[in-house]
C-alpha cells in the first residue's frame, strides 16, 4: 500500500474479485480498522478509480485506490499538571485510575480541571488523537478504571472492542432496597423529555443492556457487580432505578436514601453526609492493539465506600 505522499494508487488484487471494498482494504491495510476504513470511504477520502463508493461495493478486482488521509488537528484543550495514578502504560494504550469529582472532559462550565487536561500534559502527543486519546468515559462522581489509546491504530482497535462487546468493563455498585438476585436490563435509554441533564428508559432511546449479580445483601440495601454491554451515558443509574434500586448517594437520580437501622451517631453522619453515587469501575479487560493479548486489571474499592459497606454490616450485626 503506498501512502498520500507518493501519489502512487493501491491497485485492488483480482482473485479478491466480488468481495466487498471494505473488506479488502481491511485486508490490505491490517493497522487501519474496518471501521475506520468505512468511515474514511464514506467521507470522501479514499476514492476508486477517481469515484467514491459505498463500503459495500463488490470489487472487480485491478481498480486503483487513492486514499486522502486527513490531517488532525491539535485539541484546543489545555495540558495541566495534574496528578495521574497509572495502573499500566506501554507505547500503545494507558490505563488510569479516575477520583471521585474528576470530569473526564471538559464540558460546560468546566473547561480544565478534567482527566484529559492532565493526559495531555503527560502525552502531549495525544493533542492530535480525538478526545485526547480516550474513548470511554466516567460519570464525574464515578470512580476507577479508564483507558487512553496512545496511537490512532491503538484508539481505532479499542473503540472496536467497545462496539463488538469485547472489551468488558465491570462496576460494584451500592443500591437502595434488598434484592434477592441477579439480572438484567434491557432496555432503551434516551434523553428526559423535561430535564436536559437527566436520561431516562424511553421507547424511542438507544439500545441499553446491563447484567448485574447480587454481592452482598442487606435488609435495605444490596451490594452489586455489574456488566456494561452498551455504554449510554448514566446507564447504571438510569436502568437502577428503573427497576426501583437507585444507587446509594445519587443526587441525580437516587431519590430519598435509604438509610439501615442500628448506626450510631458518628455512623449516622456519615451516612447522610455521602452526596455521590455509590458506583466504582472495578475491572476492565481488553485485548491489547498491538499483541492481542487479553488484559485485565483492577481497581479497589475506594475507601468512601469499604466505610458505607463497613457501616451496612455493622448495622446487621446489631440485628
Amino acid at each position: 500500500m503506498s501512502d498520500d505522499t507518493t501519489g502512487l494508487p493501491m491497485i485492488l488484487p483480482v482473485d479478491q474479485a466480488g468481495e466487498r471494498l471494505d473488506a479488502v482494504l481491511s485486508g490490505l491495510l491490517p493497522d487501519i480498522s474496518r471501521s475506520r476504513i468505512q468511515t474514511l470511504l464514506k467521507d470522501g477520502h479514499i476514492r476508486v478509480n477517481g469515484a467514491v463508493e459505498k463500503p459495500s461495493l463488490r470489487i472487480q478486482g485491478g481498480e486503483a485506490v487513492n486514499i486522502d488521509w486527513p490531517e488532525s488537528e491539535p485539541s484546543v484543550w489545555l495540558a495541566q499538571d495534574i496528578p495521574l495514578h497509572i495502573m499500566y502504560e506501554d507505547a500503545h494504550i494507558l490505563v488510569l485510575h479516575k477520583p471521585a469529582g474528576q470530569l473526564t472532559h471538559p464540558g460546560a462550565g468546566h473547561a480544565d480541571g478534567t482527566l484529559v487536561n492532565g493526559v495531555l500534559a503527560h502525552l502531549p502527543e495525544n493533542a492530535y488523537l480525538p478526545r485526547g486519546g480516550i474513548v470511554h468515559r466516567l460519570d464525574k462522581d464515578t470512580t476507577g478504571l479508564l483507558v487512553v489509546a496512545k496511537t490512532e491504530m491503538a484508539r481505532q482497535s479499542l473503540i472496536d472492542q467497545l462496539g463488538d462487546h469485547t472489551m468488558h468493563r465491570e462496576y460494584l455498585a451500592l443500591v437502595n432496597g434488598p434484592m434477592t438476585g441477579g439480572g438484567r436490563v434491557d432496555e432503551p435509554i434516551g434523553r428526559h423529555a423535561h430535564d436536559r441533564l437527566r436520561m431516562t428508559v424511553r421507547a424511542d432511546g438507544r439500545p441499553a443492556q446491563t447484567d448485574f449479580r447480587l454481592v452482598e445483601r442487606f435488609p435495605r440495601h444490596s451490594f452489586l457487580r455489574l456488566r456494561l454491554a452498551t455504554g449510554r451515558t448514566h446507564q447504571i443509574r438510569v436502568h437502577m432505578t428503573h427497576i426501583g434500586h437507585p444507587l446509594v448517594g445519587d443526587p441525580v437520580y437516587g431519590g430519598r436514601m435509604s438509610v439501615p437501622q442500628g448506626l450510631d451517631a458518628e455512623g449516622l453522619a456519615y451516612w447522610q453526609q455521602f452526596r455521590r453515587q455509590a458506583l466504582h469501575a472495578w475491572r476492565l479487560k481488553l485485548y491489547h492493539p498491538e499483541t492481542e493479548e487479553l488484559m485485565s486489571w483492577e481497581s479497589p474499592l475506594p475507601v468512601e465506600m469499604e466505610k458505607l459497606l463497613d457501616l451496612l454490616r455493622q448495622a446487621r450485626r446489631a440485628h
